[in-house]
């Protein structure tokens, strides 16, 4: 059984820079100043990325979208980042980063939380058979 994590390189870089955006600003701050804070980590990281990209979502066999949605962070071309500023994550934010996935046909994301005293983030990876959610907490 193959243990390694998938973009592992890459979510790491991203995650050690969303501690160095939280040690500096730490909690208090409203979402997109983390999300600009974290873009100048990603970069001085040598991540590539896309911010706020819009995907068009889609129901059953309609040709038309129903809506649009936007993603923090598209890094790489294969990881997902959506950013929260709240007290604490809740299942609907996890929930949320799962239609993400789907929408923008990836399977690797990461949940980052800003808004608690410590930052926490989830790592989801979306698989033909089912969701892993992997909690991470600030040690």
């Amino acid at each position: 059984m193959n243990t390694e994590l998938k973009y592992k390189d890459i979510t790491e870089k991203i995650i050690g820079a969303s501690f160095e955006v939280h040690k500096f600003l730490g909690n208090g701050f409203q979402e997109v100043i983390y999300q600009r804070a974290l873009a100048y980590e990603m970069r001085m990281a040598g991540l590539v990325f896309a911010r706020e990209i819009e995907q068009d979502i889609f129901y059953k066999e309609l040709a038309e979208p129903i809506g649009t949605r936007r993603a923090d962070f598209v890094v790489e071309g294969k990881v997902l980042v959506e950013l929260k500023a709240i007290i604490e994550l809740e299942d609907v934010h996890l929930a949320q980063a799962l239609n993400y996935l789907k929408a923008y046909k990836l399977e690797v994301g990461l949940l980052i939380n800003f808004g608690s005293k410590s930052l926490t983030f989830k790592r989801i990876v979306l698989t033909d058979k089912s969701v892993k959610s992997q909690n991470q907490i600030n040690p």
